[in-house]
């Protein structure tokens, strides 16, 4: 459908087809934009981008997700922050990078077409810049690493969209493989793939979308980035990843904001945290990471907090069903939860979540089964 829409948009063939998934994190918080450590992994929902390179200066865009609207026409010599609005600021930011970065990207014409649920803290917007990265540098023959595109993303996003988030999100996209969940130190971009196979094992790694939108540009993300980086400098470190765990007492005897030293505490044992999941799963004692992940909510509820009645709701639901383990994913502020279960009990426990929602008044949330999957590839 995407080549053929193409067509329809374009009135001519692209030249290619790429793809980029969503994620969901499986640990690892707000860690990122402190130089810290996170293990995401993609899922089968997906952005693909059908493209086309352009001679005249000219970047056209179209989503089959918006069929009405018209195609947003856009010069690139033009492209500065700030200038572009909703979500055609995310290619755009992707090609102003791009030629920030002294790639002598031309244009193009693009057709995207997603099942990436949008404001449900599972990446849409880093889907939706690492697909048009990935086709741009495929077609003018860049020949960028997953690395470096996830780094291009996220100065997109950071200084084009005006958007706060660290390198976890793009980095996934481009660098996730199936059947496994990705380790990564932000600091160095350092990877490892972990096997994850639930299915395996008998286990299901639920989504629970509450659909109570968030993002990431709105003021109290911000916030909480400033207030880590302000704590760091009051310790004198350079990013809050370089307080050791078994230091964060004294750490926090030594600030008198009470406010920074609750995002101290969320960062140094949410960093732990996933050192303690990586240990496990590769010592293939599965569910033991469960509690680890209802630590790691109770962190964010508390400590951080970013999380919201739907959210907590969500969990407790979950865990009084018989999950082995559940929190909050993402951004925070809404989005979704993630519920680790036994597979015989799968469905009751996206029942019991549906059941609270409605007792609480909430909207009905979208529960649906993570199935660790590829990253960011050409298609056609």
């Amino acid at each position: 459908m995407t080549h053929t829409e193409f067509r329809r948009v374009y009135q001519a063939d692209p030249e290619g087809i790429w793809t980029a998934p969503g994620r969901v994190n499986l640990i690892g918080e707000h860690t990122d934009y402190n130089d810290g450590l996170v293990m995401p992994f993609a899922l089968p929902h997906t952005t693909s981008a059908a493209v086309s390179r352009r001679t005249d200066g000219l970047l056209r865009l179209h989503t089959a997700n918006e069929p009405s609207a018209p195609v947003a026409e856009l010069r690139v010599a033009d492209l500065e922050p700030a200038t572009v609005a909703g979500w055609t600021a995310y290619p755009a930011g992707v090609v102003w990078a791009l030629r920030g970065a002294g790639h002598a990207v031309t244009g193009a014409d693009i057709h995207y077409d997603s099942t990436v649920p949008v404001g449900a803290g599972l990446s849409s917007s880093a889907a939706l810049e690492v697909v048009t990265a990935l086709a741009l540098s495929d077609l003018y023959q860049l020949q960028l690493s997953g690395w470096q595109l996830a780094r291009l993303c996220q100065r997109a996003e950071n200084v084009f969209v005006g958007a706060p988030t660290g390198i976890m999100d793009q980095t996934a996209a481009a660098c996730c493989q199936a059947g496994h969940a990705l380790y990564l130190d932000t600091r160095d971009l350092s990877q490892r793939q972990i096997p994850f196979d639930l299915a395996a094992e008998g286990l299901r790694l639920l989504v629970i979308d509450t659909r109570v939108k968030h993002a990431h540009s709105d003021g109290a993300y911000g916030e909480r980035r400033r207030g880590c980086e302000q704590a760091a400098a009051n310790l004198g470190v350079v990013a809050l990843r370089d307080i050791a765990h078994d230091e964060l007492d004294a750490a926090l005897g030594r600030l008198a904001d009470e406010e920074q030293r609750r995002l101290v505490r969320h960062i140094v044992t949410e960093n732990h945290r996933v050192e303690q999941v990586v240990a496990r799963l590769e010592a293939r004692e599965t569910r033991a990471i469960g509690p680890l992940l209802t630590a790691g909510h109770a962190s964010l509820r508390d400590d951080f907090r970013i999380s919201c009645a739907e959210l907590d709701l969500a969990v407790e639901a979950a865990l009084s069903c018989g999950a082995l383990g559940a929190r909050m994913t993402g951004g925070g502020f809404g989005g979704s939860a993630i519920a680790l279960v036994e597979e015989a009990i799968a469905d009751k426990v996206g029942e019991a979540v549906t059941a609270a929602f409605a007792t609480a008044g909430h909207p009905t949330p979208r529960v649906f089964t993570a199935v660790p999957s590829a990253g960011a590839r050409r298609l056609a």
